[in-house]
C-alpha cells in the first residue's frame, strides 16, 4: 500500500487562475481617473510655455461651463504620484477655473515615449515660440535616436531629424536649424522670440562662443537694430 508523502501544494482552483487573468488584463487597461493637481507634476524640462493669453482665458470660460472634455495624459512615477505628459495648459485652465482635479488617463510610458509624445501633442497648437520649438525638436530628436539603439537599430542623425519635422513638414535641414537655437543666449533667444531676429541670422550667431554673443547685445538693444543674416555670417 502506497504511502501518503505528506505534502500539500495547495494548487490552486481554476476558477482561481481565470480570476487572476482577468485581474491582470484589467490592470492592463487605461481608465480615466480623477487626480488632484498635487498628485502630477510637470514634465521635466517641459519647453512649452503655459501663457496667460486670450486663447487661456477662453479655455478657462470653456471649463468653467462644460468641465474638461479632453483627459489629460499622465504616467505614473517611481517615487509616487504621477507626471503630466499632455495636459499642462488643461490643468491650469482647471486650476483657474476652481477645479480641484483633473481627469486623466494614466498610462505606462518609457522616457523616450513619454518626450516624444509631449512634443507632438504641443506642436499642434496654433501659437509656437521659436525657442519652444528649437527645445522641442532637440527632446524628441534625442529621444527619438536613443530608442533607435535601445531597439538596436541603425539611423543616421539625418534620418532621426526627418521624422521629427515630418510632423510638421519641416525638412531635417530646417530641424536642425531650429535645434541650433538652444545655443543662443538667452537676450538673443528672446529677440528670436520676439521677432526681431530672424531664424537664418540666429543659427549663424548660435556658432558665436557665449561671450561672442553677449558683446553685440547691449548695441543691438540701444540702436534697436539686429544683424542680418551677411552681418551674422561675417560675425561667424
Amino acid at each position: 500500500m502506497a504511502k501518503s508523502s505528506g505534502l500539500n501544494f495547495n494548487l490552486p482552483s481554476v476558477d482561481d487562475l481565470f480570476s487572476t487573468e482577468e485581474e491582470r488584463a484589467e490592470a492592463r487597461l487605461e481608465k480615466v481617473v480623477n487626480l488632484s493637481f498635487s498628485e502630477i507634476s510637470d514634465f521635466p524640462n517641459h519647453p512649452f510655455k503655459v501663457r496667460m493669453d486670450a486663447a487661456m482665458q477662453e479655455m478657462t470660460e470653456s471649463v468653467k461651463q462644460y468641465g474638461v472634455l479632453v483627459p489629460a495624459l499622465v504616467r505614473p512615477k517611481r517615487s509616487g504620484g504621477y507626471e503630466m505628459v499632455a495636459g499642462h495648459r488643461r490643468k491650469k485652465a482647471a486650476d483657474l477655473a476652481g477645479l480641484a482635479e483633473i481627469p486623466c488617463i494614466v498610462r505606462q510610458l518609457t522616457d523616450d515615449e513619454a518626450t516624444i509624445i509631449m512634443v507632438d501633442s504641443n506642436l499642434q497648437r496654433e501659437q509656437i515660440l521659436p525657442s519652444e520649438k528649437a527645445f522641442a525638436y532637440k527632446m524628441k530628436l534625442d529621444a527619438i535616436k536613443h530608442r533607435g539603439k535601445s531597439l538596436s537599430q541603425v539611423a543616421t542623425k539625418s534620418d532621426s531629424a526627418a521624422e521629427v519635422g515630418a510632423a510638421m513638414g519641416e525638412s531635417r535641414d530646417m530641424v536642425f536649424r531650429y535645434i541650433r537655437l538652444t545655443n543662443l543666449v538667452p537676450p538673443l533667444l528672446d529677440m528670436v522670440d520676439e521677432g526681431k531676429i530672424a531664424l537664418m541670422p540666429a543659427e549663424r550667431l548660435s556658432y558665436l562662443t557665449e561671450e561672442e554673443q553677449l558683446a553685440p547685445v547691449d548695441i543691438m538693444e540701444d540702436l534697436e537694430v539686429t544683424p542680418s543674416l551677411s552681418q551674422a555670417v561675417k560675425l561667424k
